[in-house]
């Protein structure tokens, strides 16, 4: 539900996770509500992007990715913004992920570059896809900036200046994971779109890029330890720097641990594997070829869990 107050789409997003049976095949949709309503349940949580990146919308079905709008809309479309994101290709598959996204009860879209634009795009085809992709549906749409490293996935100032002026553009999910080019991007959009929310999205650097200025963030470290992320951005808000700096050295090591460690395409096994030494999930299967974690690593993401959670604990 989009609330009526002014800046309705700001604030701190949770990028919920999938959860899988054992074999990875099949959603336990049981574990997927109770994640749901546990992240929701957060004050300070004022949405959640499912079917993000976090929730594996490059290996779900169309109809998974229906089922899991379908259930955070059971649970807690009356009092949060459910954003659904859509990762395709094909811009008249986008059209109907969209389309499924809207009937669903999705209150907004986040439309993620193709995978293909890696290796090269251009404005045309950036735009053309952005407007297929939203024709029927019409819901306020939110911009993903994909980080520096990915090619033409990654905007250019041009992209981003005729994107932010299609008039569905609410918000731009600012994943450039180097703050400088967060900073530039930040800029140029408030200058010419200043009604656009740049929410700060690099795990890693969150506490960074909250400073130099946002309107929210949407991110998978929110779906595991939501009040530490709420806590860091309220520090910053009320500017309290040395609040936000003890915050920040406990989120910063399990940012690290789960994004900052290769591979880099293990990060989403690294989150669930979070999700189940804190009890919530029952598995921390991921679809294959993804393979089950090492001892070493689980090791490692229970010490910055520790880390973490402590004073998520002090904070609450």
């Amino acid at each position: 539900m989009i609330p009526t107050h002014a800046d309705p789409f700001n604030g701190v997003y949770a990028a919920t996770l999938c959860p899988l049976d054992a074999d990875g095949r099949h959603l336990d949709e049981a574990a997927l509500a109770r994640h749901i309503e546990t992240v929701a349940d957060v004050d300070g949580i004022a949405g959640l992007l499912v079917n993000g990146h976090a929730g594996e919308n490059f290996a779900l079905s169309a109809a998974d990715k229906r089922r899991v709008v379908d259930i955070a809309h059971a649970v807690c479309g009356d009092r949060l913004i459910i954003v659904a994101g859509v990762n395709s290709e094909d811009s008249y598959e986008a059209q109907a992920h969209t389309n499924d996204a809207r009937q669903a009860g999705a209150d907004a879209m986040l439309l993620f570059p193709p995978y293909s634009w890696a290796l090269s795009t251009d404005i045309d085809t950036v735009l053309l896809h952005h407007r297929i992709a939203n024709a029927e549906a019409r819901l306020p749409m939110m911009l993903y900036q994909a980080g520096v490293a990915t090619g033409g996935m990654a905007y250019t100032p041009e992209m981003l200046t005729a994107l932010v002026s299609l008039p569905e553009v609410v918000a731009i999910k600012e994943g450039s994971w180097e703050t400088a080019a967060y900073e530039a991007n930040r800029r140029l959009i408030k200058s010419i779109a200043p009604h656009v929310a740049v929410m700060a999205s690099g795990d890693e650097h969150l506490f960074t890029c909250f400073a130099l200025g946002t309107e929210g963030t949407l991110v998978s470290l929110a779906a595991v330890v939501p009040e530490l992320i709420v806590a860091l951005y309220r520090a910053v808000e009320r500017r309290d720097l040395a609040q936000a700096q003890q915050l920040h050295e406990r989120v910063y090591p399990l940012a690290k641990a789960i994004y900052g460690t290769a591979p880099g395409s293990h990060a989403n096994a690294r989150l669930k594997a979070c999700l189940h030494l804190l009890g919530h999930f029952p598995h921390a299967s991921m679809r294959p070829p993804i393979p089950p974690l090492s001892r070493a690593e689980i090791a490692r993401l229970e010490d910055a869990l520790a880390i973490a959670t402590s004073v998520q604990r002090s904070d609450s």
